[in-house]
């Protein structure tokens, strides 16, 4: 068996990547976070302002954690609570100054 390794085999995957298709998808993924840990919060709110309205109609629960779930997405895509920005901004490669 014979392995041989090429310079272009070392490189990351998003290495011929453009940076700013990159960036986009590093920021939809911060948002998609920023909604999975915002859809708990915002269930745990429905739940006390709701009361026990769930066990009456079947498939309510269900209903209720997809709505809850799409407004958890539609505040994250647009600003959410600064979640996603931070994210993307740790993940941003720093910028090195040749200056001395």
């Amino acid at each position: 068996m014979n392995i041989t390794f090429s310079a272009a085999s070392l490189q990351p995957p998003s290495a011929g990547v453009p940076e700013a298709k990159t960036m986009a998808k590093t920021e939809k993924a911060a948002r998609d976070f920023e909604a999975l840990l915002l859809g708990p919060v915002l269930d745990a709110l429905q739940k006390s302002f709701a009361g026990g309205e769930d066990g009456k109609t079947p498939g309510a629960s269900d209903y209720r954690h997809m709505g809850t779930q799409a407004l958890a997405q539609a505040i994250a895509d647009r600003g959410g609570i600064g979640i996603a920005k931070l994210l993307v901004s740790h993940l941003e490669v720093p910028k090195v100054s040749e200056g001395k």
